[in-house]
């Protein structure tokens, strides 16, 4: 479990993270000084802070320039130096950056290998001739307008690898979509197509929206969900919303986009009352196809009610199962969530079919009952962090939503439809 909260920089925070950086000036050199620090903070410039037990442990200070974005200093205490706080201060820092509209995000750094594998692992690139770091922006300025019309952004990167468990369907993913489409050029050596669309079916709660966002965090992309009830809303009606969304993608250079319960729009015909929009969306799939850099993902929880014609190769590439969690998977997911002295094996052995989103959801159920515990404790000085109690109380008040009944749909689904 996380030892610090990452969060934005707030006025109240002024004295902490000067002291903080001036505190660590020896051992961090920047190119900046403590001035220019002071500077950036009292002009409200994109930065973010760690905090532990309601003190300041780390600082990610920058400042903006028209679509580029310097990192004026990194503050990180020694004893919590190598830790993986630098990348987290980073990739922090960078979503603000991104709705700020920067495209490039540099630092300049004098001699600190420690730090230069935090920028690595953020996903900074060092250039030639002194330790220059900087990233780019997969969205110019023209590009993001036409993100922001369609309510989409870039994500932090590091989404992919701070999935926990679900090693199976990461491989699958990995091998099929995200390596084809990032490394396109030996894809085509070997005849190998990248995927242009792809379903990705499961029970409810399976991480099938998370898989998406991950995806377009490893590649890079700008992420676009469309949801069928808003487009449904507007004036114009469901299908004329669809089709001018896709003619909106057209301008972007690269992008994901992602349409959750895409069974709302592309139910099987016989019978449906949106015949119409199912006919369109078929219409629109081949020409987004046509392009590089564009990738549709559709997920849904009940692959049986799509029409057909809609799953058919030439359409989509791969129809991919998301399931849930298996032995190895739930303890990585557990381990991920869970407090420092819970018995993890325990939980595992009884959190069989528990979804992603379940086991996250008793995790905070644990946290916050340990919280007003302790809130309401006539002994502070005995307080401590949740025990494994905790989280068996809160296992035992939920309502676990994938039964065995609905097991053996899913299995039943994967021989049927499933595409790998």
């Amino acid at each position: 479990m996380k030892r610090w909260l990452i969060r934005e920089y707030h006025d109240d925070d002024l004295e902490s993270v000067v002291r903080l950086c001036d505190t660590t000036s020896d051992s961090q050199q920047s190119v900046f000084s403590l001035a220019d620090c002071i500077g950036v903070l009292r002009g409200r410039q994109p930065s973010v802070v760690a905090v532990s037990n309601g003190r300041v442990v780390g600082a990610a200070l920058s400042m903006v320039s028209g679509d580029r974005a310097w990192v004026t200093r990194i503050a990180i205490p020694d004893d919590l130096r190598g830790q993986g706080l630098a990348s987290a201060l980073l990739l922090a820092l960078e979503t603000q950056l991104v709705d700020r509209r920067v495209r490039s995000i540099a630092y300049v750094l004098r001699e600190e290998e420690l730090l230069a594998q935090g920028l690595e692992n953020a996903g900074y690139s060092r250039r030639p001739a002194v330790a220059y770091y900087d990233k780019t922006i997969s969205v110019d300025a023209d590009q993001a307008v036409v993100l922001n019309r369609l309510g989409g952004h870039l994500l932090p990167r590091g989404l992919w690898e701070k999935l926990a468990g679900m090693d199976q369907e990461k491989d699958l993913i990995e091998k099929r979509v995200l390596l084809p489409l990032a490394e396109p050029e030996l894809a085509q050596q070997h005849g190998v197509e990248p995927p242009r669309a792809i379903v990705l079916f499961g029970p409810p709660g399976t991480g099938k929206t998370t898989f998406a966002r991950a995806i377009a965090s490893r590649l890079g992309w700008p992420f676009v969900e469309l949801l069928p009830s808003r487009l449904a809303g507007g004036p114009q009606g469901l299908s004329a919303a669809l089709r001018d969304a896709f003619a909106e993608v057209t301008h972007l250079e690269r992008v994901l986009i992602f349409i959750d319960e895409v069974e709302e729009i592309a139910a099987a015909r016989a019978g449906s009352a949106h015949n119409g929009v199912t006919n369109e969306l078929l219409k629109l799939i081949p020409t987004f196809r046509q392009h590089d850099n564009r990738l549709l993902v559709c997920a849904t929880n009940t692959v049986a009610e799509l029409d057909p014609a809609f799953l058919r190769p030439g359409r989509f590439d791969y129809i991919l199962p998301i399931g849930t969690p298996d032995h190895g998977a739930r303890r990585a997911i557990w381990q991920r969530y869970a407090a420092d002295g819970i018995d993890v094996d325990e939980l595992v052995e009884v959190s069989d079919r528990l979804t992603p989103a379940e086991i996250e959801y008793v995790a905070r159920a644990a946290a916050q009952a340990s919280f007003e515990r302790d809130l309401y404790s006539e002994q502070p000085a005995n307080r401590h962090r949740p025990v494994t109690t905790d989280y068996l109380d809160a296992l035992t008040r939920l309502r676990r939503t994938v039964t065995e009944e609905v097991l053996d749909g899913f299995g039943l689904d994967i021989e049927t439809f499933a595409r790998t």
